[in-house]
């Protein structure tokens, strides 16, 4: 039989007597996701190989390629910084090993450091800081608010230097009225603790704030306050004061003389330095005054009392009223720990009795300055509570250190005279805008 394979085959019509074939049914939609996934994986796969082997031959010819670097070679990256805290009874050698150093270097850095700071005086709650970059090292000591020791090492030597740290001023005005206190008050104005003692410094030679203080008096006081780059206060000077006490009125202005001396000065001319303080102790109370005949509250009976009681929690410190070598310190029977100091004037010696330690490197012979801290407030010896017993004697008789006369020190040279004015002038008028800038907010 032969087929017309000219007509097209929609026309062909079925031979009778055949049996139709039930009709394919078409795959389900869930078969046609399985394919193209399939589809996609392997086009995936291929994709992959294709790179690979692209890779392959790229990495083949960079082997016979000549780099030519655009950056120089560079060390490692730089590091973060880290720093240690030394604790209480910390030493150099265990803070350099916690930053990750080893004994030698830490010792190469001691001996490197010798020529200007010692390890050996650091001290409780000052910082290391390390920062590695490569080879290179390099670690700060923080000395002082003032300077820091910087260790460097370079071609696996250690080097030492000292670096100034920089010192920001902040210039403030503050008028107080004495209500309650005088560290009440001038904190409610914005004063910090440094610089109310500072206050209390500069009047120490007029102004007894133990015993002269009364509600009413007032002050004036324009002064800066130092921050370290952290903003953090690390100091306090006053630049000018004017204190009115019991209706006396004192000045001072901080003055730097052409021989470089720096004083505090009344607004006339003269230095507030006096031979000596007015008291040893400062914000303490009079509990006993000097008398020729008092009942003694341990032994019962009536004796002089050579001197004049400050009372004052334990651990107060005590300072030496003036200038002068120590010529006893240690345990004298009632005045239990004793200090006794003789004076530049030699006709005048002072005593501090009743401590209850003395201070660093306190001891006989030692030379102390005015206002250096020679102990602090106890109760040894027979004593009923805690405060200091001071003496004060004109060659060896006991007389009432309040009525002691106060010698000034030398006021401004003539030579100097003019200048001071002028600036004392320019203080003045600081202060008067001060005044006019706080009125106005």
């Amino acid at each position: 039989m032969s087929h017309d394979f000219a007509q097209p085959i929609c026309e062909q019509r079925p031979q009778k007597n055949t049996v139709s074939r039930p009709q394919r049914k078409p795959p389900k939609r869930m078969n046609i996701w399985i394919f193209t996934l399939i589809f996609l994986m392997v086009s995936g796969f291929f994709y992959v190989w294709v790179g690979s082997e692209q890779e392959k031959e790229w990495v083949a010819h960079e082997e016979w390629l000549v780099a030519t670097p655009m950056f120089p070679k560079q060390g490692k990256l730089s590091s973060q910084p880290q720093k240690i805290r030394l604790k209480p009874g910390g030493s150099a050698l265990a803070a350099l090993k916690s930053l990750g150093f080893s004994y030698q270097d830490a010792m190469d850095m001691g001996a490197a450091s010798k020529k200007v700071y010692s390890l050996t005086h650091v001290k409780d709650g000052h910082n290391f800081e390390r920062i590695q970059q490569g080879e290179n090292d390099d670690v700060w000591y923080d000395i002082d608010h003032q300077q820091r020791l910087h260790l460097k090492k370079r071609e696996n030597t250690w080097q030492a230097e000292l670096e100034r740290l920089p010192v920001w001023h902040r210039q403030h005005y503050a008028e107080v009225t004495i209500q309650d206190s005088l560290f009440l008050d001038a904190s409610r104005a914005g004063m910090d603790s440094r610089t109310i003692m500072n206050l209390v410094d500069v009047f120490a030679w007029d102004i007894d704030f133990a015993r002269e203080l009364r509600r009413g008096d007032h002050f004036r006081i324009l002064y800066n306050s130092d921050e370290n780059n952290e903003g953090k206060q690390i100091g306090s000077t006053i630049l000018a004061a004017v204190f009115v006490n019991q209706g006396r009125i004192y000045s001072a202005i901080r003055y730097t003389l052409e021989n470089g001396k720096t004083n505090y000065y009344s607004f006339d001319g003269k230095s507030l330095r006096k031979t000596y303080l007015k008291a040893p102790v400062k914000f303490s109370r009079i509990s006993s005054r000097f008398s020729t005949a008092r009942k003694h509250p341990i032994l019962g009976y009536t004796r002089a009392h050579k001197g004049v009681d400050y009372a004052a929690p334990i651990g107060t410190p005590i300072h030496a009223i003036g200038d002068g070598r120590i010529t006893f310190a240690g345990w004298n029977r009632g005045y239990g720990r004793l200090v006794k100091i003789r004076h530049t004037n030699r006709n005048h010696s002072t005593r501090y009795g009743h401590m209850s330690k003395f201070g660093r490197g306190i001891h006989r012979g030692v030379w102390v300055k005015q206002g250096q801290i020679i102990g602090y407030v106890g109760m040894s010896g027979l004593a009923t509570g805690p405060h200091l017993h001071f003496e004060f004697r004109v060659r060896g008789r006991a007389i009432n250190p309040l009525s002691v006369k106060h010698t000034p020190a030398k006021p401004v040279p003539q030579s100097d005279i003019n200048p001071f004015k002028i600036s004392v002038k320019q203080m003045k008028k600081t202060m008067m805008n001060a005044v006019e800038a706080q009125r106005w907010g």
